[in-house]
């Protein structure tokens, strides 16, 4: 009995020890539970044995044997039995469930739902970019450099509407935390996404419970010995509209173990004070943007795809089979930020089918039909414009330019610095068009627009104008011709449109036209 005794507490020891280290969510549903709960069960049974190693010796049939026995066969009969439920609980029995774990909406329009773009509020300034911002920002602070490193985390967030990414400080080793520990993390990093422009925030309270901490205002330390049942999503980094830092923990459950994920809630954790609020998912605060991760949207609007008409058709019909592609982005809309992906079918062409756009705070999913080019077929377009200079392309923004889904990206040199810009068309990838980025982003989008403009020929107006001045010149080897009337309206057009009267227009004639009304009227056809 003594020793039994003795065991169970050396087993509670080494529980209490492992659950410091390696915090394993007491929650059924977990597989890292399980693995923790049969590693004690070990434990326990091998201090048995040492304890009682004569008698074991002896290969006696005693009560010590049939111990072994049935903790052998308690954990292979669990074991079992979580791989039968899980089976059972899989996508072959229950494809209609996989496939609504993402509701999406079908009946909507890009260009009704997306407004025209705003360029003034446009994140031109991807991860990668924002990453070499902060890092040269904090190197301005000389003494915090020895001190702290940048957390690579960058969230995208709405932040009184301004677009901009935000990532805290981190100590940058065990003897920096014990020196600084008293006095926390002063500072995040924020950068604009639109204008680049970067910043260090600093705090009049330091921040105490970060990833980079140690002991008990470890971050996950502190979420795990709060809320020991819970099993908890990465965590990111944001501010609220005050510009106080907080965590954003998403909370997790399952069907089963360790199967079908689902966002339940978050957790709101303040990194100064310590103190947490969990939410459930339709009570989470409006500024919060991060709630579903994109990894895991993905993985549900993918299942959404696969199994829409069963799991067997998934695998050998494949009828109206659907995947994401590879890659994605952000969008910011009315203070939330989407993810948006493209749809392809499972042949992984190189074409999309349309997007899909999902609020990552509500979850909210919209598809948009939209066949054209996929974004990898399209940033492999723009790096072919200007192959000789060896440029990577980022990957593309999908915005609303001149009512048309249009992609925009950056391609970057060596040291991943911006260049140039690059329009291209959805619908046909071939129609694209780069420009240096110095001239700005308004510059490459007229760019664009003049040389893949298209005019609503159900709207054209008809008009007989007197020339009062007519010039011409060359933009990127076209010729255009702009001329003013006697009344003073203004109007341009190609030479494409009739190169055997324009050349030879002159003051005074009279020609008749139809034309595109604007500030600057676009002609269409034009008799002499």
């Amino acid at each position: 009995m003594k020793k039994t005794i003795f065991n169970i507490m050396i087993t509670l020891v080494v529980g209490l020890i492992l659950f410091y280290l390696f915090l394993p969510p007491l929650n059924l549903s977990s597989f890292a539970f399980w693995f923790y709960l049969f590693f004690l069960v070990m434990v326990f049974t091998s201090l048995t044995f040492m304890t009682s190693v004569k008698e074991f010796m002896n290969f006696r049939i005693t009560s010590l044997n049939k111990t072994f026995l049935f903790v052998g066969l308690g954990i292979i009969s669990v074991f079992i039995l979580i791989n039968a439920i899980n089976f059972f609980l899989s996508p072959l029995f229950n494809a209609k469930s996989y496939s609504n774990r993402i509701s999406v909406s079908l009946n909507h329009e890009f260009v009704k739902d997306i407004p025209l773009v705003d360029f003034s509020k446009t994140p031109l300034i991807d991860k990668e970019s924002s990453q070499k911002l902060g890092d040269r920002k904090m190197g301005e602070f000389t003494s915090w450099v020895s001190q702290f490193y940048v957390s690579d985390i960058y969230s995208q967030i709405n932040y009184n509407n301004e677009i901009v990414r935000v990532t805290p400080l981190e100590y940058a080793d065990f003897i920096k935390y014990l020196t600084n520990r008293k006095e926390g993390i002063k500072g995040y990093i924020k950068v604009d996404s639109v204008t680049g422009e970067s910043s260090l925030e600093e705090l009049k309270d330091g921040m105490r419970f970060m990833p980079s901490a140690f002991f008990l205002e470890n971050l996950d330390r502190k979420l795990r010995f709060t809320y020991p049942t819970t099993i908890f999503d990465d965590a990111s980094f944001e501010i609220d509209n005050e510009g106080n830092p907080y965590w954003i923990i998403p909370t997790i459950k399952y069907i089963g173990v360790g199967l079908k994920k689902e966002i339940s809630g978050a957790v709101i954790l303040n990194p100064i004070t310590g103190e947490s609020q969990k939410y459930k998912v339709e009570d989470i605060p409006t500024w919060v943007d991060h709630v579903y991760s994109a990894d895991l949207i993905i993985e549900q609007i993918d299942n959404w795809g696969e199994y829409r008409n069963g799991y067997l058709n998934s695998i050998f019909g494949q009828k109206d089979v659907i995947n994401t592609t590879d890659g994605y982005n952000y969008l910011v809309m009315d203070d939330d930020v989407y993810l948006y992906t493209g749809i392809t079918s499972v042949s992984s062409d190189e074409s999309n089918l349309g997007f899909v756009l999902v609020n990552l705070r509500t979850k909210e999913a919209n598809y948009y039909l939209a066949p054209g080019a996929e974004e990898f077929s399209a940033m492999a377009s723009a790096e072919g414009l200007v192959q000789e200079k060896d440029y990577d392309a980022s990957f593309p923004l999908l915005i609303n330019l001149n009512n048309k889904p249009t992609y925009l990206l950056s391609l970057k040199d060596d040291a991943g610095l911006v260049k140039m810009y690059a329009f291209i068309d959805v619908a046909d990838y071939q129609k694209v068009v780069v420009s240096d980025a110095s001239l700005g982003i308004e510059a490459a989008a007229k760019k664009y627009l003049g040389e893949n403009a298209t005019i609503d020929t159900n709207n054209l107006k008809e008009a007989t104008i007197t020339i009062k001045n007519i010039t011409s010149a060359v933009i990127d080897g076209n010729t255009n011709y702009y001329i003013t009337d006697t009344d003073d309206n203004l109007y341009y057009c190609k030479i494409s449109i009739e190169k055997n009267i324009l050349p030879f227009l002159k003051k005074d004639d009279v020609i008749k036209i139809s034309y595109s009304e604007g500030e600057v009227s676009q002609i269409v056809t034009v008799e002499k």
